[in-house]
């Protein structure tokens, strides 16, 4: 990490600690290994656990890991080969650590082999008293966030370079949630200065894209395919369902993927409900056009048929088969690929409510109500529901990347716009893996490519790409990296780590892929020899979920995917040697890395 960071990283209270095999040299569905967590684990994960624990003391001068210090598991990761990871989150004197999370390495044996850390310095404050009172803080927090303040947690932030006792409160009120949701204001609680005010969601459309948009007049209208009423289709239960509730098929009309077919429940002779047990109780509500945060209150989806929306916004239940099929499509892509059991990778299911807010145009991941929340659009520049298929496979790579790296921007401005190569490096990921749950569905109504957004209208026909990122015109995204990437706002700059992506995955030079042409440019002239989809996407994954922690740059990012590669594919492989070309093409190398603490 080069680089402060200054967003609040959320902590959980009782961690899950989800064990995973990663597949070897394909992507492909993993070989041994199962999901469990900390409370239900075998010998072999809690002595793993330990064995990491004392390596993290015993090497302190490498971990940071100092007296006072306290660490509880968040993810053990076991890898086919051998190794094992535990990514750790920390208390200091009994106090959350925001930036205080690492990863633990060993090897079969259980011996320490290294360390990827958030803070390159010791969490301990130098002023262990605080001077402003908890009623203060959150005073201080409301007039920041212009809200309802409340309770005002004390932490140490060991985020921009240096530790500090704060106070951590979340701010909420009707005017935030409809429009940006909570926010997160961290309070210096001896100076009384804030010391970050950032939203708790991450939005599809950033405040800087939304008012490009309104400035050239642009309005995204997205044709929908309207499909004629689907016949009825009775419900199929499993072979062993005796009863109600039991599993049943039904059909979806959708307003972008055109006819889908959708696992529901079937809770009585004709009644289903929107919920598909076999991908963990998966569901999507409708919130009625409230600001809804929390998924209980939503209305749940039922019909009498088995039959869902009409393939237009006439319907309400529309725009839910859309999301309920996006959302099971990249569940089945995490599962698939990296033998991931739900976003958080304890076997549970994802949940979403569509018509969220107010003429809300946006679609958000929100950590409060860990579920996908969809706005309808403003019926002026905004027409439809933001519920295209790269929507929903971005929003909830946001919830993968919350619950392993929980990489955050390192500042935001006044607007709500947010900055920082780790912000970046976060929606960089959630574009590759969204394009990812694109060639996974394969639907013919959404045909995959390295396209993202292309289901919005646009007059330049999508959001971003990753072949030519700086084609995307609207956010005016960057090829390659430089020193002011760090003042760049995240979706601008996820160019750079995209564009590698595209490099590893598909190579330099002009291609056509399906219906599009591609032409992938390189910083050096120098042409890169792509090494496929499938093994690229397996590199980035296991960089995510092994080698990233909150505060990794586009330098670390290059380290991090370098050591996955080589744990994949051997150092002296192919696959290796074109990660590090893929990195250089977009001007990340060792040679230009930032000194450490800039």
């Amino acid at each position: 990490m080069h680089r402060p960071h200054i967003r609040t990283v959320a902590l959980a209270v009782a961690v899950a600690t989800a064990v995973t095999g990663l597949a070897g040299p394909a992507l492909a569905a993993p070989v041994g290994g199962q999901d469990h967590t900390v409370s239900s684990a075998g010998t072999s994960t809690a002595s793993v656990v330990a064995a990491a624990d004392a390596a993290a003391f015993a090497h302190a001068s490498a971990t940071g890991v100092t007296q006072g210090d306290e660490l509880r598991a968040q993810d053990v990761l076991f890898d086919p080969e051998g190794a094992r990871h535990v990514r750790f989150i920390r208390t200091h004197r009994g106090l959350p650590v925001l930036g205080g999370d690492l990863v633990v390495h060993l090897d079969r044996q259980l011996r320490y082999t290294g360390v990827t850390r958030a803070a390159g310095h010791t969490v301990r404050p130098a002023v262990t008293r605080a001077t402003l009172t908890p009623r203060q803080a959150t005073a201080r927090a409301a007039s920041a966030a212009h809200g309802e303040a409340g309770t005002a947690r004390l932490v140490v932030d060991a985020r921009g370079g240096a530790s500090a006792l704060a106070y951590e409160v979340r701010v909420t009120s009707p005017a935030t949630t409809e429009s940006g949701g909570s926010r997160t204001v961290v309070v210096d609680a001896v100076t009384g200065e804030v010391r970050s005010d950032t939203p708790d969601r991450d939005e599809f459309l950033s405040p800087r894209l939304v008012e490009t948009l309104r400035r050239r007049g642009e309005t995204l209208d997205p044709a929908t395919g309207s499909v004629p009423p689907a016949a009825a289709l009775a419900a199929t239960p499993s072979a062993v369902a005796v009863g109600y509730p039991r599993t049943a098929t039904g059909t979806g009309s959708s307003l972008f993927v055109g006819k889908v077919s959708l696992t529901t429940t079937q809770t009585a002779s004709k009644s289903f409900l929107l919920k598909d047990p076999s991908r963990y109780g998966t569901e999507t509500r409708d919130a009625k056009n409230k600001p809804l945060e929390n998924f209980a209150r939503g209305t749940k989806f039922t019909s009498t048929t088995n039959k869902w929306g009409n393939g237009a916004v006439s319907s309400r239940a529309s725009a839910a088969v859309d999301a309920q099929y996006g959302i099971t499509k990249t569940l089945d892509f995490y599962k698939k690929y990296f033998g991931r059991k739900g976003i958080k990778n304890n076997s549970k299911g994802a949940q979403a409510m569509v018509h969220f807010g107010n003429k809300v145009a946006n679609a958000f991941w929100d950590p409060a109500c860990t579920c996908m929340l969809y706005g309808d659009g403003d019926g002026l520049m905004f027409k439809k529901p933001l519920v295209a298929l790269d929507v929903t496979g971005h929003e909830l790579t946001h919830g993968v990347v919350d619950a392993t790296a929980g990489l955050e921007p390192t500042f935001v401005d006044y607007a709500g716009n947010q900055y920082g190569e780790p912000g970046s490096l976060n929606e960089s990921l959630a574009d590759i893996f969204g394009s990812g749950v694109e060639f996974h569905a394969n639907n013919p109504k959404n045909p995959p490519n390295y396209l993202i957004g292309e289901k919005l209208g646009l007059a330049q026909k999508f959001l971003r790409r990753l072949d030519r990122p700086s084609l995307d015109k609207l956010e005016g995204a960057i090829d390659y990296w430089s020193p002011e990437v760090y003042f760049t706002e995240v979706h601008a700059g996820s160019g750079v780590s995209s564009h590698a992506y595209y490099l590893l995955a598909e190579g330099s030079g002009s291609k056509q892929i399906g219906a599009v042409t591609y032409d992938s440019p390189t910083y050096d002239g120098l042409p890169v020899k792509g090494i496929g989809r499938t093994k690229a996407t397996a590199v980035f994954y296991r960089a995510l979920t092994r080698y990233m922690v909150s505060t990794t740059d586009f330098h670390d990012a290059r380290v991090a995917t370098l050591k996955a590669a080589k744990d994949l594919y051997g150092a002296t492989g192919t696959e290796y040697k074109a990660v590090d070309r893929a990195w250089a093409a977009v001007n990340v190398t060792a040679a230009n890395t930032p000194a450490a603490g800039r």
